[in-house]
């Protein structure tokens, strides 16, 4: 298995690029495009446990709007030409407090699409 393939990397990396615009956008429909269309899709945030894609889609409905960051240090890394992750740091506007994110991304037919996400903000409690 070769691990950071230029090709699958450099796909995934667009794919990430393209979720982080959509999530500053708030653009529902991009974002629910990037994630696998699935019941086994899950996603951990600050203070929501959503398991399956229906229940991330109500989460993001009901939201009122992606709080504003920018990324610290973003880790991508590609095993084979089909699995990869993706680790991010990032900032919430107006504050030093870090969070980090992690999803795992697996290409399909139609492209690479999240099938796992956590989402944590450090001294977060709830």
């Amino acid at each position: 298995m070769k691990i950071n393939d230029p090709a699958p990397l450099a796909e995934v990396t667009a794919a990430f690029e393209a979720y982080e615009a959509a999530l500053m956008a708030d653009d529902i429909p991009a974002m629910d495009a990037l994630f696998h269309d699935a019941p086994t899709t899950n996603r951990y945030g600050v203070g929501e446990v959503l398991y399956g894609i229906e229940a991330i889609r109500e989460f993001r409905k009901g939201r009122g709007g992606s709080p504003q960051r920018r990324l610290g240090r973003v880790s991508i890394v590609t095993y084979g030409n089909a699995f990869a992750t993706a680790d991010a740091e990032f900032f919430r506007e107006g504050s030093s407090q870090r969070g980090r994110q992690t999803q795992a991304w697996v290409k399909f037919a139609d492209g690479w699409k999240v099938v796992s996400a956590h989402v944590s903000l450090e001294g977060a409690s709830h």
